[in-house]
């Protein structure tokens, strides 16, 4: 059995903070020692610019080494691979093109099994600890391929008054997929917290009246220092390691190393 687990943060709602929260754990788990593996599974580009500006991230776009392609192509992934600025950390970069990939899928036998043959030997290979994909927010048959391509689930949830909409069809949506995919849902994360405010309390009680859904114990609050640190395609622990989020992101990390450690 491999010991790399692959983490998809997927919600079908937008705004979840879903890529920075995937950037960042990958970052803190790669600074833990971890050898982390990041797909970007998003036409919106936003994983790969956490770690590469604009100019680089549009070549790698527009080039054909990149996850569209090799998806198109029925391709190893491993030949897709870019290094990032950081140790024990790579990437495998998405397209714009990536809104075509639904069509693409559609003419594909055993469609919904594409990307989890493209990430076999990677897999198989052990190089990495951590697989982490961030899926668009939509639950159509491309983000059905990451789930089937994935042992966890990582969901995030904005603290506010929309924070929470749809969720259940997402949850609704992962448990009708049961027969295809083996993922579990590691747990539910609570981002945009502004404590001023009473949506977090709200937010994690709500939560935690769904049947089997965990709520990690680490949220991560609204911060500047996140927005300037995207700005400058860099991990907000590389922007500003003292700040409040590179503290949580660091013990968002703690908790999913934990998690791996319970289910051996």
């Amino acid at each position: 059995m491999s010991k790399t687990k692959t983490i998809c943060f997927t919600n079908n709602k937008g705004g979840s903070g879903k890529s920075t929260a995937c950037a960042n754990l990958g970052y803190e788990l790669a600074s833990a020692g971890k050898k982390v593996l990041l797909v970007d599974g998003d036409m919106q580009l936003n994983l790969s610019l956490s770690f590469f500006d604009e100019e680089d991230v549009l070549a790698m776009a527009e080039s054909e080494k990149n996850l569209y392609f090799a998806i198109k192509e029925k391709k190893d992934l491993k030949d897709y691979v870019v290094s990032t600025p950081y140790e024990n950390l790579d990437l495998i970069p998405s397209s714009t093109l990536m809104s075509q990939v639904e069509y693409e899928l559609f003419t594909m036998m055993q469609r919904e099994f594409v990307l989890k043959k493209c990430l076999k030997s990677i897999k198989e290979s052990d190089i990495y600890d951590y697989i982490l994909i961030d899926a668009p927010p939509t639950l159509g048959t491309w983000v059905i391929n990451i789930l089937c391509a994935t042992d966890y689930v990582i969901v995030p949830v904005e603290a506010s008054p929309w924070g929470l909409f749809g969720l259940a069809n997402m949850f609704d949506f992962l448990g009708g997929m049961q027969e295809m995919t083996e993922a579990k849902i590691m747990g539910v994360l609570i981002t945009k917290v502004d404590e001023r405010k009473n949506y977090y309390k709200q937010t994690r009680e709500i939560l935690e009246n769904f049947d089997n859904i965990d709520v990690f114990q680490t949220f991560i609050h609204v911060d500047s220092a996140i927005e300037w640190a995207q700005d400058a395609s860099k991990p907000v622990a590389v922007y500003k390691k003292s700040t409040r989020s590179s503290k949580e992101f660091q013990q968002l990390a703690k908790e999913v190393i934990q998690y791996g450690s319970r289910e051996r």
